[in-house]
């Protein structure tokens, strides 16, 4: 069965720095476009970053233009958030997914603060 299992979150202060990881399985990783989103308390859940397939298109939310860049390795059914320069604004649960089928992993808390 499909599973996406995120991980490298944690505390950070601000203007550093955290790289998630979305570890695939259960289908060709490959083929798939895959997407990070975020759900901060009391908001509802907001899309942050999309790649296709072969990594070679992205788009982000404005809010995170600049600052966080979104990776893939297919040979490691593994899609990447690298998030710099971060802001307390940034804190929430990050999601990864599979749109196609509408595939969400367990989340992963980022809390920015001092």
């Amino acid at each position: 069965q499909v599973q996406l299992v995120e991980s490298g979150g944690g505390l950070v202060q601000p203007g550093g720095s955290l790289n998630l990881s979305c570890a695939a399985s259960g289908f060709i990783f490959s083929s798939y476009h895959m997407s990070w989103y975020r759900q901060a308390p009391g908001k509802e859940r907001e899309l942050v970053a999309a790649i296709i397939t072969t990594g070679r298109d992205t788009n982000y939310a404005e809010s995170v233009k600049g600052r966080f860049t979104i990776s893939r390795d297919n040979a490691k059914n593994t899609v990447y958030l690298e998030m710099n320069r971060l802001k307390p604004e940034d804190t929430a649960v990050y999601y990864c997914r599979r749109a196609t089928g509408d595939y969400w992993g367990q989340g992963t808390q980022v809390t920015v603060s001092s």
